[in-house]
């Protein structure tokens, strides 16, 4: 597939799977044998992005994303994206305490055939810890 296609699929993820809140949409954007490399949520399959997903709807209140950059180089697409929401369950290791936050990660993509196989993500923990434990 085309780096149009996967920087499109990547938007998507965010854009619709993410806030929309598309389970339906894992079937389609993530391969059966993808792996979910996020520190302490992840694992490997499709229910593993369920997972991940359900989780941080629960986690964080009125959860958007917004993307600030998307750069693509062959099978991989690098996202630098914005969470807003509010803390509501344990997410780093505190508690949910009802504060609003913006936080923000990057995030590695790698596809094939238009779909997800490898999600990597780094989130600025220190800054989301400061804003809700404080």
């Amino acid at each position: 597939m085309s780096i149009e296609v996967n920087k499109e699929v990547a938007r998507r993820y965010y854009e619709e799977f993410v806030n929309k809140r598309r389970l339906d949409l894992v079937d389609e954007i993530i391969a059966e044998d993808a792996v979910d490399e996020a520190a302490g949520i992840g694992g490997a399959g499709r229910e593993a992005f369920r997972q991940h997903a359900t989780w941080l709807w629960e986690t964080v209140e009125d959860v958007q994303t917004t993307i600030t950059d998307l750069i693509a180089e062959g099978d991989r697409v690098v996202v630098y994206w914005r969470m807003d929401g509010i803390h509501r369950g344990t997410m780093f290791g505190v508690p949910g305490t009802g504060r609003r936050f913006i936080g923000h990660s990057v995030s590695l993509i790698t596809f094939r055939d238009g779909q997800v196989v490898r999600y990597s993500v780094l989130p600025d923990r220190l800054g989301i810890i400061q804003q809700v434990a404080s």
